[in-house]
């Protein structure tokens, strides 16, 4: 199981964000989601928008703390990274 997270520092809605991925599967990724009480609405196309408070209790969870650069390295080589480019259309947040 390699469940990444990236540093806090993605500014949104008054807060700072990490990304939380896996490097095997989505699968992967919802299950630990799920354990940690992550939000299914977290979910974006590839990644969970985490807010930088909950960074370290991921951490302590098994997350396993990344740059950005790597954490992108990381899902791309496992043909994980959806780019925007080739992201359907949402409706009310909902991939299509």
């Amino acid at each position: 199981m390699t469940v990444l997270i990236d540093p806090p520092r993605w500014p949104a809605h008054g807060r700072v964000w990490s990304h939380l991925v896996s490097d095997e599967s989505y699968d992967e990724l919802h299950a630990f989601a799920e354990a940690q009480h992550i939000p299914p609405r977290g979910f974006d196309h590839d990644h969970y928008d985490v807010p930088g408070e909950r960074y370290q209790a991921l951490v302590d969870a098994g997350a396993v703390p990344v740059d950005s650069r790597k954490l992108l390295q990381r899902i791309g080589r496992a043909g994980l990274r959806q780019p925007k480019r080739d992201r359907r259309p949402t409706i009310s947040g909902q991939q299509t």
